[in-house]
C-alpha cells in the first residue's frame, strides 16, 4: 500500500511534514502534486507550497529531479536494499483558511490531500493510506475516510488516489455531534465556535435537510450513496464557502451565523438561513456532481484544467434546490424562500455581463474568469450559479405549469438512467423530454446558450407569486458598486456597462469626495439635497488628482424585484404553488 505519514513539523510556522512511502518503485518513479482540486475550478498551483523535497531508498539518498512546476522524478535503484521502498519527504506550508487547500497553526489543522499528497504516477489505482505522527495534546482527527483495520489510532485507508484526495481532514480541539438521517450515520464537526452556540439545533436542522434530500433522490426508500457522512465546519470572524466531497463537505462560515442557545426556534437570522443553505447546497452535491457528473469529469486530469459547459446544471441547479429544500424540510416558510429567489434574480438583473456571456460559456470559462473576479467582471460575465438557478426555476415551473411533471422527476430520471454516473447535455434534454412528454430543446438552448434574460415573471405569477417592482438604491441606479465607510470614504469597486456613471467618466478605483460640493462618506446621503432625476456635479480623486464629473441620472431605471405569496389567486394556482414548494 502507498502510505503517507503526516506530521506537525512546526505549527507556529504553519508547516506540515509529509512522508510518502512507495513500495517497489519504478526505476524512474514520477511523482506529481495536483494543480487544482475537484469542485473548485481554478488552477491553484499547490506545488508552490512544497519545499525541502528529499528522497531515500534502502538507507541511501536518491536523486530527485524536478521536471516542471508540479512534477518530480526519483531515480531509484531497483537493487538497492533488495527493492526497498522509496521514501520521499517534504514540508508543506499551510496558512490558507479556505476549504480548498491546507491550514496549520497552534489551534487547528486542516488539509485536502490535493495540497499535501504527491501522486505516484502509474500507481493511482492501488490502495492508499494516511497516518499521523504525534499530535498536540488534546487534538482529535475528523474525516469521512475509513479507518485502516488493525493500524491503530488515526490511521486511514482509501481504495485509490482519487478517494484519498476526496476526504478532507480536520484536526484540533473541536465540537462534535452526530445524528442519523434515513438510517445513515452523520457527524457534524464545528471548529472555532463561541461558547454558547446551539449545537443541538444545528444537528436537528441539518438532520431535517439530509432527510429531505435523501427522500428527494430516493423516494422509494433506496439507500443513500454513502454509508456515513461528515460535515466539517470551520467558523471564523468573516467567511463563507463550501467544497463538496463524496462522503463529506468542508464548510466555512461566520461565527455569528451559528444558532445561539436560548434563541426561539422560530427566530431565524439571515446569517443562519445562509448557513443552512450552504449545508443544503454541499449535501445536494453528493448526488449532483460527485456521482452524477459531467462526462468530461469521468476521468480527472489533476495536471491541468478539465473543461465542461455544464456547471450551469451541476452548480446552478444545485443552487436552485439548496433553498427550495429548506422549505420542504420545514426550516423556512414560503415568504422567506421567495425573498431568497428575488435576491438571486436581482443579482442577475444587476449584471450587464448576462448580455455578453451565456451560462454555457460561463461554465467553460470558470477556470479563468469566475474565481478571478475584477472590476470588469460584472460587465463581462454571468454567474453559472445564479443564472443557472434561474434556468432551473424556469424549467421547473414550465414543466409544472403545463402539467408535464416537474424538475424533481427530471433529476431522478437522470440519476436512474445514468446509474449515478457521467451525463452530457443531451442526456439532460432527453430526460426533460421523457418527463414533459415533448421536447423543450429550444427553450433549453435559449436559456443555456443564449444571452437574453430568462423570463420567469409569467411562470411565477402562474404559481400564485406576486411580482412587484421596487426602487433601486442611489448607487445602483447610477451603475456603481461601492465600498463605503466613515474612515475609507466612498471607493468605486466597479462601474456597470451603459450606466450613468460610465457615461459621466467615473472609473473603478476612484474615490468619491463630494456631490454638488457637499462632502459625502455614504453616497446615498446625497439624496437629501439632490432633486430626483436632476444632473449633479461629482468631485472625485483619481491617481492623486482631483477631478470633476457631471452626472446625468437616468430618467427611468428598472429598479429591483420583490416576490411575495399572492393569496388572491385562484385555488388552482394555490395548489400549483403548494405542489412546487412543498414537493
Amino acid at each position: 500500500m502507498i502510505q503517507y505519514r503526516i506530521d506537525v513539523e512546526d505549527a507556529a510556522s504553519h508547516l506540515w511534514r509529509v512522508t510518502l512511502t512507495v513500495p517497489q518503485p519504478a526505476a524512474e518513479q514520477r511523482l506529481s502534486l495536483p494543480v487544482w482540486i475537484p469542485g473548485s475550478y481554478m488552477v491553484r498551483e499547490f506545488g508552490r507550497h512544497l519545499s525541502g523535497l528529499h528522497a531515500r531508498q534502502g538507507g541511501r539518498d536518491v536523486p530527485l529531479q524536478q521536471l516542471d512546476k508540479t512534477t518530480w522524478v526519483a531515480r531509484c535503484d531497483a537493487a538497492a536494499g533488495n527493492g526497498a521502498p522509496l521514501e520521499v519527504s517534504c514540508l508543506a506550508y499551510a496558512f490558507d483558511t479556505s476549504v480548498r487547500t491546507a491550514f496549520l497553526d497552534a489551534d487547528r489543522g486542516f488539509f485536502n490531500g490535493t495540497s499535501l499528497c504527491l501522486r505516484v504516477e502509474g500507481r493511482e489505482h492501488e490502495p492508499h493510506g494516511i497516518s499521523f505522527g504525534p499530535l498536540p495534546e488534546g487534538w482529535d482527527v475528523a474525516t469521512a475516510m475509513s479507518a485502516a483495520p488493525g493500524a491503530g489510532a488515526h490511521a486511514y485507508a482509501a481504495a485509490d488516489y482519487n478517494e484519498l484526495v476526496d476526504h478532507p481532514f480536520e484536526l484540533g480541539r473541536f465540537w462534535r455531534g452526530s445524528f442519523e438521517a434515513a438510517g445513515v450515520p452523520h457527524e457534524f464537526i464545528v471548529a472555532g465556535a463561541w461558547p454558547g452556540f446551539d449545537g443541538e439545533r444545528l444537528l436537528n436542522d441539518a438532520r431535517r435537510i439530509c432527510q429531505a434530500q435523501i427522500a428527494f433522490w430516493h423516494p422509494q426508500d433506496e439507500a443513500a450513496p454513502f454509508e456515513r457522512y461528515v460535515f466539517l465546519l470551520n467558523v471564523v470572524e468573516d467567511g463563507y464557502g463550501g467544497l463538496e466531497h463524496r462522503a463529506s463537505t468542508a464548510l466555512i462560515a461566520s461565527r455569528r451565523d451559528l444558532p445561539r442557545r436560548g434563541t426561539p426556534a422560530a427566530a431565524l437570522t439571515d446569517g443562519y438561513v445562509t448557513l443552512l443553505g450552504l449545508i443544503s447546497h454541499e449535501y445536494f452535491h453528493s448526488w449532483n456532481v460527485k456521482r452524477m457528473k459531467p462526462r468530461e469529469f469521468h476521468a480527472l486530469d489533476y495536471t491541468q484544467e478539465n473543461y465542461t459547459q455544464l456547471l450551469w446544471f451541476f452548480e446552478g441547479f444545485t443552487s436552485y434546490y439548496d433553498d427550495l429544500l429548506l422549505v420542504r424540510a420545514g426550516l423556512i416558510d414560503e415568504a422567506r424562500y421567495l425573498k431568497l429567489v428575488a435576491k438571486n434574480l436581482n443579482g442577475v438583473l444587476a449584471t450587464p455581463g448576462r448580455f455578453v456571456q451565456s451560462v454555457a460559456q460561463s461554465s467553460f470559462d470558470a477556470w479563468v474568469k469566475y474565481y478571478r473576479a475584477d472590476e470588469n467582471t460584472p460587465n463581462a460575465t454571468v454567474s453559472y450559479y445564479a443564472k443557472g438557478a434561474l434556468v432551473a426555476l424556469a424549467l421547473d415551473l414550465t414543466l409544472r405549469g403545463s402539467g408535464g411533471g416537474s424538475l424533481d422527476e427530471v433529476m431522478r430520471t437522470l440519476w436512474r438512467d445514468s446509474g449515478g454516473g457521467p451525463i452530457g447535455e443531451d442526456d439532460i434534454a432527453l430526460a426533460v423530454q421523457q418527463v414533459a412528454g415533448r421536447s423543450l430543446a429550444e427553450e433549453l438552448r435559449r436559456w443555456v446558450h443564449g444571452t437574453q434574460d430568462v423570463d420567469v415573471r409569467p411562470l411565477l405569477e402562474r404559481m400564485g407569486v406576486a411580482w412587484k417592482a421596487e426602487p433601486q438604491g442611489f448607487a445602483a441606479a447610477l451603475g456603481l458598486r461601492l465600498s463605503e465607510g466613515p474612515v475609507t470614504g466612498v471607493q468605486v469597486r466597479a462601474v456597470l456597462r451603459g450606466s450613468a456613471a460610465e457615461r459621466a467618466g467615473v472609473s473603478a478605483g476612484d474615490e468619491l469626495l463630494a456631490v454638488d460640493r457637499w462632502r459625502v462618506r455614504r453616497l446615498d446621503d446625497a439624496q437629501q439635497w439632490l432633486t430626483v432625476g436632476a444632473p449633479f456635479e461629482l468631485l472625485l480623486v483619481r491617481n492623486q488628482r482631483v477631478l470633476t464629473c457631471h452626472v446625468a441620472p437616468p430618467a427611468d431605471h428598472p429598479g429591483t424585484v420583490a416576490l411575495a405569496v399572492d393569496e388572491g389567486v385562484a385555488e388552482e394556482a394555490k395548489a400549483r404553488r403548494k405542489a412546487w414548494l412543498l414537493g
